[in-house]
C-alpha cells in the first residue's frame, strides 16, 4: 500500500512538471510568434517606403518641391520600437496623402500607366501592412490572454512576463470618415 501511494505522488509530480514545462515553452513559442508578426510589420512597412520611393520618383518630375516627403520619409524609417513603427506609419500616411495631393494637381501624371501601376502596388502593400498587424495583434492577444488566465498565469509571473502591447490605429484613423466633396 506505501509503494501506491508513492507511486501516485511521483506520478502526480511528474505530471506538474511536465505541465510546467510545456506552459514554459508556450510561453517561450508566442513570444517567438509575437516577434515574428512583428518583423512581419517591419517587411510590410520597408515594402510601403520602398513603394513610396518609387512613387516620388515618378511624381518628382512632375512637382519637384514634393522631394521633401523623400527625405522626410527616409528619416521616419529608422524607428525600431512598437510607438516608433505607429508614429511611422501615420507619417508615411501622410506621406501618402500629400503624393496623391500632388497628383491631384497633374493631371498629365494620373494618366501615366506607371502611377497608375504603383498606385495599384500601393493598394496591394496596404492590404499586406493591414494582415501583418493583424497577425501581430492576434499573436498579442494569444500571448495576453494566456498570461492572464489560471493556472498558466502563475508560470507567466514566474517568468517575469507582461502583456505585449497591441498595434494601435492612430487616432485620426479612428474617426468616421467626412465624404463631403
Amino acid at each position: 500500500m506505501p509503494y501506491v501511494v508513492l507511486a501516485l505522488v511521483l506520478m502526480l509530480f511528474v505530471i506538474a512538471v511536465i505541465w510546467i514545462i510545456s506552459t514554459r515553452n508556450t510561453f517561450v513559442k508566442l513570444k517567438v510568434k509575437i516577434s515574428e508578426a512583428e518583423s512581419g510589420i517591419d517587411v510590410a512597412l520597408t515594402k510601403r517606403y520602398d513603394v513610396l520611393t518609387k512613387l516620388l520618383d515618378v511624381t518628382k518630375g512632375y512637382a519637384e518641391h514634393e522631394k521633401s516627403i523623400l527625405t522626410q520619409t527616409a528619416m521616419l524609417r529608422s524607428g525600431s520600437t512598437l510607438k516608433e513603427k505607429e508614429e511611422y506609419n501615420s507619417k508615411l500616411t501622410e506621406a501618402f496623402r500629400q503624393i496623391y495631393a500632388v497628383a491631384e494637381n497633374y493631371p498629365v501624371l494620373t494618366a501615366d500607366r506607371s502611377f497608375k501601376e504603383l498606385q495599384m502596388t500601393i493598394s496591394d502593400v496596404e492590404e499586406h501592412l493591414q494582415a501583418a498587424r493583424r497577425a501581430y495583434n492576434g499573436n498579442v492577444s494569444i500571448f495576453n490572454q494566456k498570461i492572464n488566465t489560471f493556472p498558466s498565469n502563475i508560470i507567466a509571473d514566474s517568468m517575469g512576463l507582461e502583456a505585449a502591447d497591441f498595434f494601435q490605429a492612430d487616432e485620426e484613423k479612428r474617426q468616421d470618415v467626412s465624404m463631403k466633396f
